[in-house]
């Protein structure tokens, strides 16, 4: 059998990797004041498993669905992104560039072009922010999990309202991420991290002072390749919102590992 098309009594229920996620992680939540929401994909098996379900502000990892409504758009119009729309898309993603994030936000039509282009691609609890506001789109862990699998896939995915050549352009550039910036789901590959691609965000909130930290995208490990979305907000700094991230990103993949390694994916 293709190890990739598990029959479907080798595939872990979506309960039980929610369970085995609460076990795990149950424990980072109890030391912490922050709170954090984490959704997990092993694209072999297909399981895949969410654990909180609060909504929380993207900060910069909404420049991947920025880019996505980018893509969708350039598809609808029969066209390759301009080399204006390329270079901008290059350093909002690899460098986190945020004017070039407001200029193409501008070009998707703002909120109202990234909830349509999101709706296409299967998310249903994101809203883009308002008044250009783009880092305080409101999205879900479970929303963010159902962007990644429509640009990197996965058993059980179908099919994606991006192409595959708009899917492997935001994958290459999330493959590119600048050394200062690849912290995040990373901490939960293994070896080398060779097939990490990832999108950080963190913003300070004037209001309480502290940090929103999340970390989105696809990490090796054992063998097998995961999707990790971990938002969090609450953090008293980015130091230890980074850490709460890493730490909630390397028990979710232990977790789901755990049930492959058991014969249960």
């Amino acid at each position: 059998m293709d190890e990739d098309r598990p029959s479907p009594s080798a595939t872990p229920s979506a309960p039980t990797l929610a369970r085995a996620l609460a076990d795990a992680l149950g424990p980072v939540a109890d030391g912490s004041a922050a709170d954090f929401s984490v959704a997990v994909l092993d694209t072999r098996s297909g399981a895949r498993g969410v654990y909180g379900d609060g909504s929380y502000d993207t900060a910069s990892i909404v420049k991947v669905g920025i880019l996505a409504a980018l893509l969708l758009k350039a598809q609808d119009e029969g066209r390759q992104l301009t080399a204006r729309e390329r270079s901008y898309a290059t350093v909002m993603i690899e460098h986190s560039d945020n004017d070039a994030a407001t200029s193409l936000w501008k070009t998707i039509g703002g909120a109202d072009g990234l909830d349509a282009a999101h709706r296409r691609l299967g998310l249903t609890r994101t809203r883009g922010g308002d008044g250009g506001r783009w880092g305080l789109t409101r999205t879900t862990a479970a929303d963010q999990l159902k962007l990644l699998t429509a640009v990197f896939g996965g058993a059980g995915a179908g099919g994606s309202a991006l192409g595959e050549r708009s899917r492997a352009y935001l994958r290459s550039l999330m493959g590119r991420i600048s050394d200062g910036q690849s912290w995040g789901v990373s901490a939960a590959a293994d070896g080398t991290g060779n097939g990490t691609r990832l999108k950080n965000g963190w913003l300070p909130r004037s209001t309480t002072g502290l940090w929103d930290v999340n970390s989105i995208g696809q990490v090796t490990a054992g063998g097998r390749t995961y999707l990790v979305a971990v938002l969090s907000d609450g953090s008293k700094d980015m130091d230890s919102g980074v850490a709460l991230v890493e730490k909630a990103a390397r028990a979710a993949v232990r977790a789901a590992a755990a049930l492959s390694a058991c014969g249960s994916s």
